[in-house]
């Protein structure tokens, strides 16, 4: 059966310090739209809900607006902006560059997202 469902209903919303992340299931996934203002980090805005050093989900997203630096743990860093599809491992911190809010769907990391360990 075909499933279709829009962020303008979403099933779970997040919020945290300058973001949020909308969530929905489809057939057993989640996909994610996370949108953060500028001025959000993941070490100073989400890294009190997960209580981990660094990101430890993985992220397979598609950035339709603004741009973020991502650093790994190993300090390699990229530069993702509007239009790229990113596969993101885990371990990593991320940042808004400019000041334009970033939006991005995310088609892996959803189910652990803005969560306690994750």
């Amino acid at each position: 059966m075909a499933t279709n469902k829009s962020f303008n209903s979403p099933e779970e919303t997040r919020t945290m310090d300058k973001g949020k992340v909308e969530v929905l299931n489809l057939a057993g996934s989640q996909v994610m739209r996370a949108t953060f203002q500028p001025g959000w980090k993941w070490s100073e805005c989400v890294k009190p809900i997960a209580g981990t050093e660094s990101c430890q989900v993985a992220h397979l997203m598609y950035t339709v607006s603004g741009k973020m630096v991502v650093r790994m743990d190993d300090g390699t860093e990229v530069e993702i902006n509007a239009g790229d599809v990113s596969s993101i491992p885990a371990g990593h911190d991320a940042w808004i560059v400019g000041d334009e809010p970033f939006v991005g769907i995310d088609f892996q990391g959803a189910s652990q997202y803005a969560k306690a360990g994750a």
